[in-house]
């Protein structure tokens, strides 16, 4: 029985082969994620992964059907596996904004699905770090969330050579487009061509502007230009007031092909141009009201990281750490008369916090040894009788013989 393609199978390192994941690689990422979220004060959330397909195609429209994996369940109700995690957030904020502080900070670790075809940093399920604002329309917190979003990619190891994060304003785009004569109804179709520039053939582009009444090179020019707006500018001054202004730069490139962005737009990507993005996100200053049917009305933003192009980067950069079993005690039991006791000493230890392992069933002295090597155990504890234990640094060699209530001491 093999896996659905475009999902994954986490091992424990060592991997038996390079056709699964490290289960250890992603508890180092989740635990970073979190790390620097909490160090910003965001709070952790989550939603179902399975919801009203309405939900879905309220934001995005129909033609997301396509993506999804969705069925009528049970209840002849039709729902879908979550593709995105905003409009959950949106909903859940809609529903409760009123017992929340504003402006609201909130991250969540959602495992995500899209049913699309597979390639190089894209499958069809994914975990991601999810960092929203909600209720703050000053760039300030555009600014905080870029920071925190550089910040977490620094926690990796990652520093201004290997990353840059590209800003850009849908604003900006908006006001290129109605002062070059755009008819406001095609203004979306105009975003998702310029969204392509650097996906597609150069002549292809241009038809497709020209049939918009623009022009590639004048598309190009404004890209080029690249002066920020009084917003971007905000930004930019933010960053460079905490350290952050190398990581930054303007780029008109970016716009982000989803429709519901309203203003800042960006996306993170490894300075050497080898993967996808690694993060993307933005001002979604509409979307809330969107979801509550006008209900609720909260400027927010917020960025997404995939797991997937995150691990390829960390590893080709060499950044993750090695993921070694560690034992701290490896309790030896010669003698089964003293069984009862030594796990009574595990769970004491255990208790304590130490990581423990013992031999489940009688094995001889030589083959326990090894296999607390083989563990990497810090010590050995052997019981000398029912109330003392032989303590061993496996790394000094020293040793000590404690009473069973000092041991944790002692190991401390």
């Amino acid at each position: 029985m093999e896996r659905l393609p475009g999902f994954r199978d986490f091992y424990p390192e060592p991997l038996p082969h390079q056709d699964v994941w490290s289960a250890d690689a992603r508890q180092f990422i989740f635990d970073t994620w979190r790390t620097v979220a909490r160090r910003y004060n965001f709070r952790e959330y989550d939603g179902p992964p399975l919801e009203p397909l309405e939900l879905f195609t309220t934001k995005s429209g129909e033609e997301i059907v396509g993506q999804l994996y969705n069925f009528a369940d049970k209840g002849a109700r039709n729902v879908a596996l979550r593709p995105e995690m905003t409009p959950t957030l949106a909903r859940m904020v809609a529903a409760h904004e009123r017992n929340y502080k504003k402006p609201i900070k909130w991250f969540a670790l959602p495992q995500l699905f899209r049913y699309e075809r597979q390639q190089k940093g894209r499958l069809r399920e994914h975990f991601q770090f999810n960092a929203d604002i909600i209720g703050e329309a000053d760039p300030a917190a555009d600014a905080e969330l870029i920071a925190l979003l550089i910040d977490t990619l620094r926690a990796f190891g990652l520093t201004e050579q290997d990353l840059v994060i590209r800003l850009s304003s849908r604003n900006a785009w908006h006001d290129f487009f109605k002062h070059g004569g755009g008819d406001m109804a095609h203004e979306y179709a105009f975003y998702q061509i310029v969204d392509k520039l650097e996906r597609e053939a150069p002549e292809s582009s241009d038809e497709k502007l020209r049939a918009l009444g623009f022009s590639l090179e004048a598309v190009n020019t404004f890209i080029e230009k690249g002066a920020p707006t009084v917003e971007l500018q905000s930004i930019l001054d933010n960053l460079a007031a905490r350290g952050l202004r190398s990581f930054a730069k303007i780029d008109y490139r970016v716009i982000r092909g989803l429709a519901y962005y309203t203003g800042v737009v960006f996306e993170a990507f490894d300075a050497k141009g080898e993967f996808r993005a690694i993060a993307g996100g933005g001002r979604y200053d509409n979307l809330v009201k969107l979801i509550s049917g006008d209900k609720v009305n909260l400027p927010a933003l917020g960025f997404g990281m995939g797991d997937v192009v995150l691990l390829e980067i960390l590893k080709s950069r060499g950044r993750l750490p090695q993921f070694d079993s560690h034992v701290d005690v490896f309790i030896l039991i010669e003698d089964e008369a003293l069984r009862p006791p030594a796990l009574k000493l595990t769970q004491d230890l255990r208790t304590a916090g130490f990581a423990v392992e013992y031999p489940l069933t009688p094995a001889k002295s030589d083959k326990q040894f090894k296999r607390a090597q083989e563990l990497k155990a810090g010590f050995t504890a052997k019981l000398e009788s029912d109330s003392y234990v032989r303590i061993r640094n496996l790394k000094t060699r020293e040793e000590i013989v404690a009473g069973f209530a000092d041991a944790a001491n002692h190991l401390k």
